[in-house]
């Protein structure tokens, strides 16, 4: 077996064993990044070849459409009036779901409950509406289809059933961000179908995907801004500091690259070292080489901070190369392919001296207790604590497999929950003339929306996504126990944790 050169994280004794202990580390950290893990694990030992961007702060892959910055979006005022899949009695809703449990399992990983639950939680979420009198006195029809993102023809199959086949579909809600780059523009922009999805990138995505493509997770165009903005204020750049990016060769990076990142940067005066790692899943021996090669220069040249930009079968590398080659640059981490989760994940073992104490920028859910606490004392945000009093109501033992009461603050049945809420809020606001242009444009007029993986959603004409503020945090280790970390998770010390640094600020517009 082909392990990453000084990455540590495979085993050639027991190459499941230190997976396995990732694993459970990565299980605390939102669902689409967990999934998109497993399935790079799964694709290293198997040799399977999937899309790297399952994931809310993904970018597109190589195999994906390479997009030129935003311009205007399409307006929703001149969106399509069809009501295809509206009917004088339901609304045929389509939820894609992974399989993935089962792949997992067979490599030694432990099934996550929470996903064997997600068919169980949209039909939970989608007849609470229903049973209310639904919208309008229109039902929900869930139509819930599994699906393997290892398969992009399945992938494309589906998409034009839906957009173009029977049973004929009004919108598609994609809740924890597994439905992805050009599968979303294959909905929204061919297809011309309402989507709400979990995954995101740049501007340019929800360009292309206007005025039909509507985003939870943050874009990522405004993630790098406000990185750059923060590393400024922080001293990370500026202030005579050598910069350097080490970003990945796949199309979405070097998209997000030209178009943003190295334009933010221009514009407050700094010209960064820029160096490129190959990222393709059966490129392993080009990433090693080239993360080796990216660290190499970047200590010679004296970089001091360092804005990753990789996925993570990159980043696992090049923080590797950072550990061998005993070189520990300041991280600008961020949500932008996750870096910061991952970060998180991969601390205290095997990374501590690369990872512990970095900082970077989320704009996602800070609590730390999977229980019904406000958030005010550690809990969760409003968003979540309505959904779990759905679902504990509903579900008032413990999760088959388990004894937690509790859903998981950034865990898949809550992340469904939401989005569910928030489709029926903006198909409500339509108003009982329901169509695609009725629906976009309340969706658009969203305001200050309970959210799941982010604590408020509020979205604009203008404004295809979301999350609208930031915090900066940094990952630390909390064993043995310290004030730093007061989370607690099953009333046991919690062993990582964010630390805030610096409190919300809005995103840049």
């Amino acid at each position: 077996m082909t392990t990453s050169a000084g990455s540590g994280w495979l085993s050639h004794a027991n190459p499941l064993a230190p997976l396995g202990r990732s694993w459970r580390r990565l299980r605390r950290r939102p669902p689409a990044m967990q999934l998109r893990t497993a399935l790079i694990v799964i694709g290293v030992v198997v040799g399977l070849v999937i899309w790297l961007t399952l994931a809310p702060s993904a970018t597109a892959g190589a195999a994906e459409t390479t997009l030129a910055a935003a311009g205007a979006p399409t307006p929703v005022s001149q969106a399509s009036t069809s009501a295809r899949g509206v009917s004088a009695h339901s609304i045929n809703v389509v939820f894609p779901v992974v399989a993935i449990n089962s792949e997992a399992g067979q490599l030694g990983f432990a099934e996550d409950k929470e996903y064997n639950q997600q068919t169980y939680a949209i039909h939970l979420y989608v007849n609470q509406i229903n049973a209310a009198g639904g919208i309008h006195g229109r039902t929900i029809n869930p139509i819930i289809v599994s699906y393997n993102p290892a398969n992009a023809t399945e992938m494309r199959s589906l998409c034009q059933q839906w957009t173009q086949g029977n049973p004929p579909v009004f919108a598609v809600i994609d809740g924890i961000g597994t439905w992805t780059g050009d599968n979303e523009l294959c909905v929204t922009q061919e297809g011309h179908t309402p989507m709400i999805a979990a995954w995101s990138t740049t501007t340019n995505w929800t360009q292309e995907g206007s005025p039909y493509l509507w985003w939870t997770g943050a874009d990522q165009a405004p993630v790098l801004e406000a990185t750059v903005q923060w590393g400024l204020s922080s001293g990370r750049l500026g202030h005579g500091k050598k910069v350097g990016i080490v970003v990945s060769d796949q199309a979405g990076d070097q998209a997000a690259l030209q178009s943003y990142l190295l334009p933010d940067l221009k514009k407050v005066g700094i010209t960064p070292q820029v160096y490129t790692v190959s990222a393709g899943l059966n490129e392993t021996a080009s990433t090693d080489s080239d993360a080796t090669l990216a660290v190499e220069r970047l200590k010679a040249a004296g970089v001091q901070s360092v804005i990753p930009m990789l996925p993570e079968n990159a980043f696992f590398p090049y923080i590797g190369a950072e550990n061998s080659q005993k070189y520990f640059p300041q991280l600008l981490l961020s949500d932008y392919q996750s870096s910061i989760e991952v970060a998180l994940g991969l601390i205290p073992v095997p990374y501590e001296t690369a990872l512990n104490e970095q900082e970077g920028v989320t704009t996602e859910t800070l609590g730390g207790f999977d229980d019904a606490r406000p958030e005010s004392k550690g809990g969760y945000d409003p968003g979540v604590r309505s959904c779990y009093a759905t679902w504990h109501k509903a579900h008032p033992k413990p999760i088959k497999g388990t004894t937690s009461f509790y859903i998981e603050e950034q865990g898949p049945i809550q992340a469904w929950c939401t989005s569910i809420r928030l489709f029926a809020q903006a198909a409500t606001a339509a108003g009982p003339q329901l169509d695609r242009r009725t629906f976009v444009t309340a969706l658009s007029n969203i305001k200050s929306f309970p959210g799941g993986l982010s604590p408020i959603w509020s979205f604009g004409p203008h404004k295809m996504y979301g999350p609208n503020t930031y915090t900066v945090v940094k990952v630390h280790n909390n064993v043995p126990p310290s004030s730093q970390c007061d989370l607690k998770t099953n009333h046991k010390p919690q062993g990582t944790c964010w630390v805030v640094v610096q409190k919300a600020k809005p995103l840049p517009s």
